[in-house]
Parts: structure tokens; sequence; C-alpha cells
């Protein structure tokens, strides 16, 4: 390795030209961030190279989810640069969500020049000279943690954080690059000795990460701490711990795949609940034909509702807390639930712990599920196609059910406060009037998140994006702006005011880049949902989340006067602003009004709203909650 200092070498190029190069050859095309000191050099390079292109966010937390919806959309790796100190750490929440959601990303962060650590410097954070250690913070929420001490390890150190970030369990991987590091000069392979394949001297890592042969190596961390191999949980209901889950193409385990498969033809009745796996797996097929083939029902978690076409006869709903009834009652007719892409988590299950229990659990998983069942543990698309090719040929009917019908909890509320309120229910009506086939959609948090998901069917060839990992308000106008610049496609951003203002300033960037969003902004001057359930479970006692009124749409016109905006006073309005903003090649901005009042089909809010009647609110104080229904309301 050469430093800038000592002038170019015939055969090297900077590590950070070459970090660039190997990032277009990946197939990446777009490396989201926010720039700074100790990160320009890869920012310089990338510009220079003309392949990838760089956009650059408001907020760090926004250009993770700008590479997570990135990544979402189209099944490849999404790339974030950051700087030191502070934009490093506010990569911290948008890692945590791609970490629990099985997301595949690859942050690159700048650190201050190796020389000046435990200096000092400004930002360090090199775990030298009391400071803290990056990689501590970074390691827990990662597949892989790297800190690139030498300008050649990178090498042998970024294929396989990209390897580690797509191997499941998929998820973040993060290459931590000192300044001078990336301006020091490497001689690339094939222009000098290989590399050998071992981890170079200088070079330190966490993580479990994938080898050409045999099973992941466990790497050592800076500080020589390994990882704690995962042990088997203890009980009655405990699954064994499965092998190793193994990329698409290795083998089944033939025994879970015999059993799996004479539990589901001894079945008569089957309703399937498919969740984001599915979409990660690209298997949206390969469920229809083995839902075909058993005469399923098929549901989906929260966070998967494009996986399954939501007007098939097939489709029985949502499961979980803002799902419809349909699935439980599918649940308790049928002989075995199949699990297929999901380890049902607590917002998939809420409400379907009593009929689960009652029920034969089947699942195909990259992992294990949270409740009681027999697994195959592999590749989703492997798994379903060998299982449909055990099961008898030729679709057969699914019985009769009533289908995902709305809850009737849904748009009740107290009266408007005035003529300008849209409902939930007529304003998602509308969205789904204006709504391409193809068009991509991501869901934000809260009242507007759960009314969505229960309202408003999945585009026929589009996703339908909700971050549940960590469910962090404001993920939404990153995720979107990423999945609308990697495709082209329009995309649709559903979130209410809290959210708008947490990160709502990333309609800077649609703007700037012509990203073709539609951000739709309902707006109830509230974090309403954190305001409903002090009135419902603590009493009413405070009104801290309830805000005076701000006319939103009138402060993001004034600030962009080239956004078409929209201030949407009905549903007719809103429909209308939605169709004109399809026609057009860049972003559009619709806001609209709607009542913090209003009950959202939130199942923890369910008994109170019975109990209140259509007007929503009179003697919920004296309601007292079963033992299921308190458990479910610490879902929300």
């Amino acid at each position: 390795m050469t430093t800038a200092a000592d002038g170019p070498e015939a055969g090297t190029v900077r590590m950070a030209d070459y970090l660039a190069g190997e990032l277009a050859r990946a197939g990446v095309t777009h490396m989201f961030g926010v720039g700074g000191a100790n990160i320009e050099d890869l920012y310089d390079a990338v510009h220079r190279g003309g392949t990838v292109r760089g956009v650059v966010a408001k907020h760090e937390f926004s250009a993770v989810t700008m590479a997570d919806g990135y990544a979402r959309t189209t099944r490849r790796l999404g790339v974030v640069a950051a700087t030191s100190g502070g934009g490093a750490m506010n990569l911290v929440p948008g890692l945590a969500e791609a970490y629990v959601s099985r997301v595949p990303l690859l942050a690159l962060v700048g650190q201050p020049p190796t020389a000046q650590e435990g200096q000092g410097a400004f930002q360090d954070t090199s775990g030298k000279g009391d400071s803290f250690d990056a990689s501590e913070v970074f390691t827990p929420i990662s597949r892989f943690c790297a800190w690139v001490e030498d300008a050649d390890s990178l090498v042998d150190l970024l294929p396989r954080a990209m390897a580690a970030a797509r191997t499941e369990p998929r998820g973040p991987a993060v290459l931590l690059l000192p300044k001078d590091v990336q301006q020091a000069r490497i001689r690339p392979p094939g222009h000098g000795p290989a590399p050998t394949g071992a981890m170079p001297a200088g070079a330190a890592a966490t993580g479990t990460v994938p080898t050409a042969a045999g099973p992941p190596e466990s790497a050592l961390s800076r500080s020589d701490t390994g990882i704690p191999a995962p042990t088997a949980p203890t009980g009655p209901t405990a699954l064994p711990v499965p092998p190793t889950p193994t990329a698409s193409g290795a083998p089944l385990d033939q025994a879970a795949l015999a059993e799996v498969s004479d539990i589901l033809r001894g079945a008569d009745t089957v309703l399937v609940i498919a969740g984001e796996g599915v979409a990660a797996a690209d298997a949206r097929a390969e469920l229809s034909r083995l839902a075909r083939n058993l005469g399923a029902w098929v549901a989906v978690t929260p966070d998967a509702k494009d996986v399954f076409d939501n007007r098939d006869p097939r489709f029985a709903g949502v499961a979980g807390v803002m799902g419809h009834a349909n699935v439980e009652h599918c649940l308790r007719r049928a002989d075995v639930c199949l699990l297929v892409g999901t380890r049902l988590p607590l917002l998939a299950r809420g409400g379907l712990e009593r009929a689960l229990a009652a029920t034969a659990v089947v699942c195909l998983d990259s992992e294990r599920p949270f409740v009681a069942g027999t697994a195959l543990v592999g590749d989703v698309r492997d798994a379903l196609r060998a299982v449909t090719g055990r099961i008898a040929s030729g679709p057969r009917a699914c019985p009769g059910h009533s289908g995902p019908v709305p809850s009737p909890v849904a748009g009740q509320d107290a009266p408007a406060v005035h003529g300008r309120i849209v409902r939930y229910p007529q304003a998602f009506a509308a969205v789904e009037a204006a709504l391409p086939e193809d068009a991509h959609v991501f869901v934000d948090a809260g009242n507007t998140g759960a009314s969505a998901v229960h309202l408003l069917p999945a585009p026929r060839h589009g996703r339908f994006v909700v971050a549940l990992g960590m469910g962090g308000m404001g993920y939404t106008f990153g995720a979107g702006i990423g999945a609308a610049l990697a495709t082209g496609r329009r995309t649709y951003v559903l979130a209410g005011d809290g959210a708008f203002f947490m990160h709502g300033a990333e309609v800077h960037t649609a703007v700037e880049h012509r990203a073709p969003v539609t951000f739709v902004i309902f707006n109830n001057n509230a974090h309403a949902m954190c305001a409903l359930r002090e009135e419902f479970l603590q009493g009413g006692v405070r009104d801290d989340d309830v805000f005076g009124r701000t006319d939103i749409a009138a402060g993001v016109a004034a600030a962009f006067p080239s956004l078409d905006v929209t201030g949407a006073e009905n549903a007719a309005q809103l429909r209308a602003a939605l169709l004109r903003g399809n026609t057009g090649a860049g972003p559009a901005f619709v806001a609209l009004d709607c009542d913090p009042r209003e009950i959202p089909p939130f199942l923890p809010f369910q008994p109170f709203a019975e109990a209140n009647g259509s007007a929503g609110r009179a003697g919920h104080e004296d309601h007292k909650e079963n033992a299921d229904e308190r458990r479910v309301v610490h879902a929300g």
C-alpha cells in the first residue's frame, strides 16, 4: 500500500476509486448518504466513476431508508455512506430496521485518520483514548462489521461484507473507513500478487461470514471477542435449533421436507399466512401455486400485503392487530396453518394466539417461527417448490369464506370539527381508485399505517411496504424516494403529520432528483395513536400529543414552488390530485385533514370502540380489559 503523499505508483488506484468500481461491478446503481470530511473521498470517487449515482439526503436516517427502499424493490444490495461522529450515529435506527426486517444493506462509514485515533480527534470513535468504539455500536445491528485499517484489506473485506448482507438471515453489513485509508493507493487484483483469501494484517471484523466452502466462519472483533453461537430455547414447546440457513439451491433437510409434506397432504383445510420472506425470495408465483394445489385460503402479515393478489378469491385478509376478522375465522376452521416467509411476530399473530394453539402449524422460512410447530428451514422459494412437488398436482377450490371485510371499527369517531375532515375509509378508497397497478406503496406508522394496512389493497405489480422491524416514524420518506429512483415507477408515500415533521424534509431530495414520488400526508395535527392510547388506557388526563392546526400543504407549496402541491378538502379532490400526480414525471404532494379522534382498525382499540359505539368516546373510562386484551395492547 502507498499513501497519497507518496505519489501514484503504476498499476495502483486510490482505495476509494477501487471501492466505487466494485460497487458498480456488483450492480449497485445508487449510493445514498450525507457527505462530510471523512467520507468525501468516496463521494468524489463515485462522481468520477460515473456509474453509481450519489444521492445526498437531508438526514442519515433517511439515507439508510432510501437504501432500504431501494433494496426492497429491486432485491439488490442497498448502499449508504456517511461520515463520522453524529453522521455515523444517525445511521443506527435505520440499520436497526434493516437488521430486524432482514434487508441487505452495505453501510460505508467514514472515520478520522488512523494517526489521530486516541489523540483527541474530532469525532473519534476508535475506542482509543477514552473514545467509544464505533464497532461496538454497529455490531449488534449488523451481520458483519469491520474496521478497514489497511487499504489492501478492503479487497478481502468488501466481498465478505456484501456476502454477509445477502446471506440468510440478511441484513446490514458495516465497513468503517478511516480517511487516510480511503486516500491510500492499492494494487487491485490482477495487477500484482492475488489476495490469499485470509484476513489481511490490520483488518478486524465481527460477524458471521460465508466462505467458499464449509460453514460460515466467525471472525474476531477488534478486541478479539467472538460472537456466541445461538442456543436452543428451553421449555416443552421449544423447537430444535435448525441448521445454518442456506442460500437458494442448497439442499433442504429431507426428513423435515417429508414431515411437512405429509402434514399438508393429510389436511382437508389449510390457511396459509405469508410474510415478507416471500417477497425477499421472489417466490410469489411459488406461493400461489402451492395455495392452489392445497385448496388453501391465503392471509398475509401486515408487512407483506403484496405477496398475494388481494383480489384473488382465496385472499383471506391481513393477519394480526391491523388485520381482518376473517383470518381468525378461517384459522379456526383450518386443520393446518402454513406459515410461509414469516416467523409470525406479535403484530402478525395478535388476536390469533388461541386459534393458533389449537391448530397444527407448519413453517417454511429461513428461520424457525416464534410459535410452536413443524419447521422446514431454508430458502423460501426452494421450500415452496419442494413441498409443491410432493403435493397432489392440480388446483383445488378453497372453502367459502367472507373475505377481508373491513372492521366496523374503521372510521368510528366523534362528530367532525369542520367540513374539511376526510375519514380514513373515504380517503383510502380515493387512493385505491388512483393507484397505478405497478406502483410501489410505502406506509408509515400510526393511525395512518393501521388504516392503510386494513383498508388499502396492494397494487397487483408493485411493493406494499410497512417497516415493522423497528416501526420508526418517518421511514417512508426516504424509502419511497429510494424505491422511485431505483425503479422509475410511481411510488406512493402514505404518512401522518407526525411522520412528516420527523423526516418530511426529504421532499427536498425528491424535488432535487425529480423522483416520481407522490407524498400523501394524513394530517390530524396529533400523534393520534398515542393520544388515543392516553385517553383509552390512561384516563385522558393529558393532551400533549394533540397539537394546534398546521397547514402543511401551504407550507410545502411555499418552500417548493415547482412542486405540484394540493390541499385536498374531500375525497374527490384527493383522487383528482393523485391522478394528476400519476401523469407527471416528478414528485407530487397532497395533504388532507383528518380527525385525531377517528379510531383506526387497530385491535387494541377495538373493545373501546365497540363499547363506545359510533361516538367512539362515551363511557370508556369504565371499560376494563381482560387479560388477552391487555396482552394485545402492548403491541401498539
